[in-house]
């Protein structure tokens, strides 16, 4: 890997693990998730880089994607299981890095079992593992403590301007998944463990959206600018209407960007809820790989 990239990948790591080491200040009962995603957000943009996707706020047996839109006023319950999810960007290179915050003494164990089956995960790396041999790890990590890992989430490469770049590092022993590690890349690992069924379905609401189309015709004045503004400023990255806010009042924001996804010029991300209702937990770190070394970029 050429050295300046792998300095802005070093970086954009360095903001993302202070922000993310930061961001039980912000998670309490009653707080709006509102003012939690764009504290941290906000965070990242003081500290020198860029939001690589909206801050996910993901309570309870919710798992992933939920980005609270601009007229959000949903509150954290007591007792929550809080998981924030937030990546970096510097110039395109991406961290991407999660934790779980725990309200309730109960759930201690659960987010004890996520971190504990990324560490193991992260001690395993090194050019040519296989991934499906992470993912026995991240398993027989979770289950040893009572739990069950989350089948179909997985972790992912990365790649400039892309946060899924192809290729998946599962949660469980999958057979057949025949990738490896590879010196100059860099990955996200991300386990997550559940007191509920095991996996995750799509839930009707939608905060997040990405490009799908450098192109779109047909549609108003208003909806070409929104297009255009996504264009320019996130390129492929994700992104939500509350970024866009600055274009007109916050209900037309939203639905312009519906109107688009309906299109087939974005990309939408339905939140991600679990099956049976359980708890989840999360916690993810990025990581380079080089010939000889491991560098965690989002390690404390």
């Amino acid at each position: 890997m050429d050295s300046k990239v792998l300095e802005k990948y070093i970086e954009a790591g360095r903001i993302a693990s202070r922000v993310r080491d930061e961001a039980h200040r912000y998670v309490r009962p009653g707080a709006r998730l509102l003012d939690v995603c764009e504290a941290i957000e906000n965070r990242i943009r003081d500290m020198g880089g860029q939001p690589a996707f909206p801050c996910n706020i993901s309570v309870n047996e919710v798992a992933a994607h939920y980005s609270p839109l601009p007229m959000d006023n949903s509150t954290i319950p007591p007792g929550a299981v809080v998981k924030i999810d937030l990546g970096v960007h510097v110039d395109g290179y991406i961290a991407d890095t999660a934790r779980t915050v725990v309200l309730s003494p109960r759930y201690e164990d659960l987010a004890e079992a996520s971190r504990r089956a990324l560490n193991r995960a992260l001690e395993m790396v090194s050019d040519g593992v296989r991934f499906r041999d992470v993912g026995r790890v991240i398993e027989e990590t979770i289950k040893s403590m009572g739990f069950k890992p989350i089948r179909n989430l997985t972790g992912h490469s990365l790649d400039r301007y892309i946060i899924h770049a192809g290729e998946s590092i599962p949660n469980v022993y999958e057979r057949l998944v025949m990738g490896r590690f590879r010196a100059g890349r860099a990955y996200a690992i991300e386990p997550f463990a559940t007191n509920g069924l095991g996996f995750v379905v799509n839930d009707r609401y939608v905060g997040i959206y990405s490009l799908a189309k450098a192109r779109v015709k047909g549609v108003s004045s208003f909806d070409r600018e929104v297009f255009e503004a996504v264009k320019n400023r996130f390129r492929t990255l994700p992104f939500t209407p509350r970024w866009l806010l600055d274009l007109g009042e916050p209900r037309d924001v939203v639905r312009s960007v519906e109107r688009l996804a309906s299109r087939k010029a974005f990309h939408r991300y339905p939140i991600l809820v679990e099956a049976g209702g359980g708890m989840v937990a999360q916690f993810e770190h990025t990581l380079v790989v080089l010939r000889d070394e491991v560098i965690i970029t989002t390690k404390s």
